[in-house]
């Protein structure tokens, strides 16, 4: 390895002898940088060697499976550290050569789920359980979360992250982020900022005002580190603004040190950026992974003084104030069994809470468990836990719809469970030979969707109702085909009609699981079904909580963290996004390489631009097109109905309080979610109709019983950014908070005076 042939020359050129070099401790930082030779700081900052397509790390060193490391330097006590992904669940090898254990980890719900939950108390259960993996498999940085702003719903990673409201993603990642780092190893939120689309994501120029990237790009990370103080930052692939995003001195240094005070280290992602001095100059610290060239690089630009030492120093600095905190500097011996089995059940919590329920009429849901049910669709039969590439988790097991109905005690219809025993069967054999041969980036084959007429019509007459799953798997690396994964495919239409039309004959009614990372089309086929629940991609229990919600022993209370338009020609950003053609989904030729520096100018693919501005999701629907709302964000239904009353408003220190009560006034325990939207006064600068600015969710209620929520809303939440007073103003005048259960909901409404200012 090149680390170590250079860490041996350099050890060998030192002018102290190892005994008389310091060792590394918290207190004697500057003490060991003054003692490094240029050769150990570069090799520092440049990260130890790991195989990496296309951003996906794999290393055999320490973890086998991890994405990469941090060199060690033996000569003054500097362990290498580990770095290991990903979002929803730590991603390493199962199986190690000559161990006979497996070394499983949890697959929790993907990050969209978890915001679904609008639960920050139970995303930071959910990351102190990730968080214990990661430190008893011996790994000391987990390379999440992920917290990018879902711009438009073709975007191949959005399933990793959060969602299109800067709050409710900063928030989410913020409570993740604490309960991974409550057990004493870090995190590094990513990708920072705008990566927004996958397609040509190591060279796509995101092309944002200063206004939307302050309000909106920026926002949701500004809170997730102030708020949950993650140990490392990832910085994103794309350039923004014609400026790479890792070599951006601005937005590294200016905006993310000088203006939101953080204090630790930014690493690249696995490949990224062009020039590897002005990363560092720009304050960004650690290049990964490790190549020949990078140290090279770095280097000769020390030697020959274009970057000054003093920013080597400051990087070197850095490095070391996060290695003195992880788990392998301290001497932590892992031990190889964390508790899968009571994360499992936290896996399970999680995702009982995020199930969106949308429709259900004639209240179709709960279905009690002792009817016979008919359940279509291959996702019934093979359930998608997760997303793939660095989302991806080597998980003990999945449970599918099928699993989870017989655990709840339904009754399966014998002929549909033996059609689709025999075909999923056939389908494996076929998609297994497919898969074999499918680079990384190419998702795993599908069973393909069936349409068997002859047995839905005996169903229709032997069971009591229908369940039909569609399932969609996300991954990164590449957009989501516009035809084939927005759009429902004309067998998964057929499907739904025929077995709508087929039980709707005999009085009886359907229900429609939508198993996906993100959205799919609803308007044209909605009506064909009694109820639509989205149970995303629920992680390895996925099964058992979707049939706890159909049973009705889970009683729903996710919400939509986004927008559901009637169309993709409503979405904002419909206009300034990739959208491949449809014989062609996976163009090689819009890929450019690291080197290709080449001037590009096709639209969408080199630079992408951001003309909605900060009218992203509901901020444009609210504001400007009410109308193309299939389900607007924030939206879910309940098996049971909650009243809302006195709402109270009141000055506190740095902002003001929000209360409100909330009543079960149904027949089944639930909880609800109270989002707190604030509509300016539009003086000057343009507003959003209403902007969400403090939420909370309602413990367990049970019928009859009421509480109290009280929320709070900083002061500098009202303030819009003024690009041409580079200022966050806030406008005097008369500001309407308003207590909602979406954000197209008329809401709860109290109104305030407010005093302008500048900061």
């Amino acid at each position: 390895m090149f680390a170590s042939l250079l860490l041996a020359a350099a050890v060998a050129a030192a002018p102290n002898a190892k005994s008389s070099a310091p060792q590394l401790r918290e207190d004697n930082i500057p003490e060991v940088v003054a003692a490094m030779t240029p050769e150990e700081k570069c090799a520092l900052l440049i990260g130890g060697r790991s195989k990496a397509f296309n951003g996906i790390g794999h290393t055999d060193v320490g973890v086998p499976g991890a994405a990469g490391t941090v060199n060690s330097i033996p000569r003054l006590g500097i362990p290498s550290i580990i770095l290991a992904d990903g979002p929803a669940g730590l991603r390493i090898n199962p199986t190690r050569e000559g161990d006979s254990r497996t070394f499983y980890c949890t697959g929790f719900p993907v990050g969209t789920m978890l915001s679904s939950t609008w639960n920050p108390e139970l995303v930071e259960e959910a990351g102190r359980c990730i968080g214990n993996e990661v430190l008893e498999y011996g790994v000391d940085i987990l390379l999440a979360p992920g917290a990018n702003i879902h711009r438009n719903p073709l975007c191949g990673r959005n399933f990793e992250y959060y969602s299109e409201d800067p709050l409710l993603s900063g928030t989410t990642a913020a409570a993740y982020i604490s309960g991974i780092q409550s057990n004493g190893v870090g995190t590094s939120i990513k990708h920072f900022a705008l990566n927004n689309q996958e397609l040509n994501r190591l060279a796509n120029d995101a092309l944002v005002s200063e206004r939307a990237m302050r309000e909106i790009y920026l926002r949701n990370f500004e809170i997730a580190i102030r708020k949950g103080k993650p140990w490392t930052i990832m910085t994103s692939y794309n350039y923004i603004n014609g400026e790479h995003a890792s070599e951006s001195r601005r937005i590294l240094t200016d905006i993310l040190r000088g203006e939101w005070g953080f204090d630790g280290t930014v690493m690249t992602d696995w490949g990224g950026g062009y020039d590897t001095p002005a990363q560092i100059h720009a304050g960004n610290d650690m290049v990964q992974p490790g190549q020949d060239w990078r140290y090279n690089e770095l280097l000769a630009a020390v030697r020959d003084g274009s970057l000054p030492m003093e920013d080597l120093d400051n990087s070197v600095t850095r490095v070391l104030e996060l290695i003195v905190k992880c788990p392998k500097f301290r001497g932590y011996e892992p031990s190889n069994a964390p508790d899968l089995a009571a994360h499992a059940k936290v896996c399970k919590q999680v995702a009982d809470e995020g199930v969106v329920l949308l429709k259900n009429k004639g209240e179709m849901l709960p279905v009690p468990a002792e009817k016979k049910v008919a359940l279509f669709g291959v996702t019934s039969y093979s359930f998608i836990a997760g997303g793939t590439g660095s989302g991806n988790v080597n998980r003990p097991y999945v449970v599918d719809l099928k699993e989870g109905l017989v655990n709840a005690g339904y009754t399966l219809d014998a002929g549909v469970d033996a059609f689709y025993s025999e075909y999923m069967a056939d389908e494996a054999e076929r998609c297994a030979r497919i898969t074999g041969k499918n680079p990384w980036f190419i998702d795993e084959e599908r069973a393909i969707e069936v349409v068997p007429e002859d047995v839905i019509a005996q169903a229709s007459g032997d069971a009591d109702v229908a369940f039909v799953t569609i399932g969609r798997v996300f991954g990164e690396g590449k957009d989501r085909d516009y035809w084939h994964s927005y759009l429902l495919s004309r067998d998964e239409v057929r499907l739904l009609e025929k077995v709508s039309e087929a039980f709707h004959a005999k009085g009886k009614k359907m229900a429609v699981i939508l198993n996906i990372g993100g959205l799919v089309e609803m308007h044209s086929w909605k009506n064909l079904a009694d109820a639509i629940l989205i149970c995303w991609q629920p992680g390895q229990e996925g099964g058992n909580t979707v049939a706890s919600v159909l049973s009705g022993e889970v009683n729903p209370s996710g919400r939509l963290p986004m927008t559901a338009s009637k169309s993709y020609d409503r979405e904002p950003s419909a206009g300034n996004f990739p959208l491949i053609n449809a014989d062609k989904p996976f163009n090689y030729s819009f890929y450019r390489q690291l080197k290709d520096r080449r001037p590009h100018v096709v639209k969408d693919i080199d630079y992408t631009l951001y003309e909605e501005d900060i009218y992203v999701g509901y901020r444009h629907f609210c504001t400007f097109d009410r109308k193309g709302v299939e389900y607007p964000f924030g939206y879910g239904l309940s098996y049971t109905t909650f009243a809302w009353s006195k709402m109270k408003v009141a000055a506190a220190e740095g902002g003001w309080t929000v209360k409100v009560k909330v009543t079960n006034k149904g027949k089944v325990a639930g909880k609800d979610v109270v989002q707190l939207y604030v509509k300016a006064p539009r003086r000057g600068l343009p507003k959003p109709e209403r902007e969400l600015r403090a939420y909370a969710k309602t413990p367990l209620l049970a019928p009859g019983e009421s509480c109290e929520v009280e929320m709070f809303v900083p002061a500098e939440y009202l303030a819009s950014y003024d690009a041409d007073a580079s200022a966050w103003v806030t406008e005097k005048g008369r500001y309407t908070f308003i207590a909602a259960r979406n954000a197209a909901d008329k809401g709860l409404r109290r109104g305030i005076r407010v005093k302008s200012s500048k900061k």
